[in-house]
């Protein structure tokens, strides 16, 4: 039995044009080199939202907490030391890919951007939520387990593009895919919970990251001054 299912890899290419080949390449550089530089401008971002977030996640009941981490580690565990679930990936991507065939543009990122076993599973937690009682762990364990598992091979697939120099695609791609689905995890839990509040979460991640972005602009020209 074949395990093994090619991860496609994940690229943001800019759009082409008819000019010769120096421009080209010259466009690429410039292409290339935003994004080294946004996606470190992320890097504060993503430490941000997981601080927030993590915070947030500490005013919910904490055996429901633990449930989530469990979910978590269950995942990382898996993956190191056991099997590498790439088939199970692969299929919720096929999957994201039928459900967004409608919109050309979205069937490229939309595997990468959105954990669709996730949202899978809030949709089910929502229609049984009100039918069966004490699911609620159950359903955040499996939250923790899927949303890593979405997070690490989405990773795994940026990362697998050999030409990416300095590593500029897989900074950028997945701060961005990181920031994102954690702010829709974010979401889901804010809608869960009465105490997890999205709203806050993103307050005090404008804030956090307003202070970092200022403290190394200070330090890098301000306190250089003769």
């Amino acid at each position: 039995m074949r395990e093994k299912e090619s991860l496609k890899e994940f690229k943001y290419e800019p759009s082409g044009s008819s000019s010769g080949p120096k421009m080209s390449d010259l466009g690429r550089r410039i292409f290339v080199f935003t994004k080294f530089v946004l996606g470190i401008c992320f890097l504060p971002f993503v430490y941000s939202v997981t601080v927030s977030f993590i915070n947030q996640l500490n005013l919910i009941d904490a055996g429901l907490q633990s449930y989530f981490w469990y979910g978590v580690i269950t995942l990382l565990i898996l993956y190191l030391f056991v099997w590498e679930p790439t088939v199970i990936y692969v299929k919720g991507q096929k999957l994201t890919e039928i459900l967004f065939a409608f919109f050309k543009p979205l069937v490229r990122v939309a595997p990468y951007l959105l954990p669709v076993y996730t949202i899978f599973l809030l949709l089910i937690y929502g229609a049984l939520s009100w039918m069966m009682k004490d699911i609620t762990g159950y359903f955040i364990f499996l939250f923790g387990f899927t949303f890593t598992l979405h997070l690490v091979f989405s990773a795994k697939t940026i990362r697998s593009k050999k030409e990416d120099f300095l590593k500029t695609n897989y900074i950028f791609s997945f701060s961005l895919i990181y920031i994102l689905n954690m702010l829709l995890l974010a979401f889901f839990f804010s809608v869960i919970f009465e105490g997890f509040s999205f709203v806050k979460l993103c307050s005090d991640s404008f804030h956090l990251t307003e202070g970092i972005l200022s403290s190394v602009f200070q330090q890098l020209f301000l306190n250089n001054k003769p």
